[in-house]
């Protein structure tokens, strides 16, 4: 019979076990996404949620009574499942995770062919129409559901984004947080010069140590003193499928996605001259400073993953990055990776003599940051445009791709909302000044909270 399924989002699949995602769910949903797809074969992987097997094997009976093949790379991580959809040649790929959501939670993410993105303007709510229907598709013949080994090129890809020659014997502090970026840091470990102090490392679903979230603050303590207590030359921590991953300096500080954003775009320039860099517009002037330094050419995005990657495509950008600490590869078919910024930034350590520090510390100077604020409000949409008609006669420039960013002399912020929830989502930034950023943070959310 026909049902309601409430746990689609803007990007992905993401609810509460069992009342809105169980093995019926995604049954319908594995189906459905064969059917949309018309695959002949899906590349299926999933997270160490104690859910995510039972909900795999739902979703693949779903794709084989549709009659398409699956391809079944086991336990790991979201990347993993972009990889192989690639690397095999696959029609698209199911990754049953909900990342850094609670325990009780579990969700799905799908992509097309050579990893490209489904969310909810480019196929996903079309997905949920034909899960929701009573009719389901029934081929004649079943597909069938194949044990598929990926790892080993996985790693071997991996280890291609750097010059394991110029790696020097580093200390690492690395904190999967019970999540699976243990898995794929096994695969590295022999590979790597590096000595790793291993904190809440192995996979666990019960999530001992708390969800695998780093940016919530009571998360990066475990980190960040670890690297204090062992002498690391920086730390890492992941989100529960690993698709982001978190740096911390070798004193223990974390490090604002955006700042790494900038990082990593002058270390892809140096081997890509003049390559395109793709930035969301939260935060904009140190990415800008730094490509237009290095001679890149940076281009604009709004935000989220489907956006990023249809322009990386579009104008064939070699990197692309998020203040939210996702970053994308361009041969890394566009997507997006936890496991790729950090050895690039090892490789910077290394190859520099600096540390992680002095790194980011000058570029932190040059452009202080409040930080994202997130606040619920009554009416996203009139908050919006309250802080339009305030700011926009005295702005220098007005941008309207993603919320609006103003844009002054000295200080520039950009205001959007949340595609799910009644939120407004502010970031300030200026040029060396923290007492203007500050007041101007306390000012725009002034008008924001009132």
């Amino acid at each position: 019979m026909p049902i309601t399924i409430d746990c689609f989002k803007a990007y992905d699949i993401r609810g509460q076990i069992p009342n809105q995602l169980n093995p019926d769910v995604a049954y319908r949903i594995g189906n459905a996404t064969a059917a949309y797809l018309g695959a002949k074969r899906l590349v299926v992987g999933r997270d160490i949620r104690l859910s995510s097997e039972e909900l795999t094997d739902a979703v693949c009976r779903g794709i084989l009574d549709a009659g398409s093949d699956v391809l079944d790379i086991g336990l790991g991580g979201t990347e993993m499942v972009y990889f192989g959809t690639a690397h095999r040649d696959a029609d698209g790929g199911v990754m049953v995770t909900a990342s850094h959501n609670p325990a009780d939670y579990n969700g799905l993410k799908i992509v097309r062919e050579q990893a490209k993105p489904i969310s909810g303007d480019t196929g996903l709510q079309d997905i949920r129409k034909l899960a929701e229907k009573d009719k389901r598709l029934l081929a004649d013949n079943k597909g069938n559901r194949q044990t598929t080994d990926i790892f080993s090129d996985y790693i071997d890809h991996l280890l291609t984004y750097v010059d394991r020659e110029s790696l020097k014997p580093l200390k690492l502090v690395v904190n999967p947080g019970n999540g699976g970026a243990g898995i794929a840091m096994d695969g590295l470990e022999s590979e790597l010069p590096f000595e790793w102090i291993k904190v809440n490392y192995e996979p666990d679903g019960t999530f001992p140590n708390g969800i695998p979230n780093p940016m919530l603050l009571e998360n990066q303590a475990a980190t960040a003193e670890a690297v204090v207590a062992h002498g690391a030359d920086f730390g890492v921590a992941w989100d529960g499928d690993f698709d982001r991953c978190f740096l911390f300096d070798e004193n223990g500080g974390f490090i604002e996605g955006y700042y790494i954003v900038g990082l990593l775009a002058e270390s892809i320039l140096r081997h890509s001259p003049g390559a395109k860099i793709i930035h969301d517009p939260r935060l904009t002037w140190n990415t800008l400073d730094i490509v237009d330094d290095t001679g890149g050419k940076a281009v604009q995005s709004k935000s989220g993953h489907s956006f990023i990657k249809e322009k990386m495509r579009e104008v064939d950008g070699v990197y692309g990055g998020e203040m939210s600490a996702h970053h994308y590869f361009r041969e890394f078919s566009y997507a997006d990776s936890g496991m790729i910024p950090w050895l690039l930034v090892a490789e910077l350590v290394s190859t520099t003599g600096k540390s992680l520090s002095e790194l980011v510390g000058e570029r932190q100077a040059k452009f202080p940051t409040c930080g994202e604020i997130n606040r619920q409000v009554a009416d996203a949409e009139v908050t919006l445009q309250t802080l339009h008609e305030r700011y926009a006669g005295e702005a220098i420039d007005v941008d309207d791709t993603d919320g609006y960013s103003f844009e002054f002399p000295e200080w520039r912020f950009n205001i959007r909302m949340s595609n799910t929830e009644p939120v407004v989502r502010l970031n300030v930034e200026s040029r060396g000044n923290v007492a203007l950023m500050e007041a101007k943070t306390s000012e725009v959310l002034a008008i924001v909270e009132s």
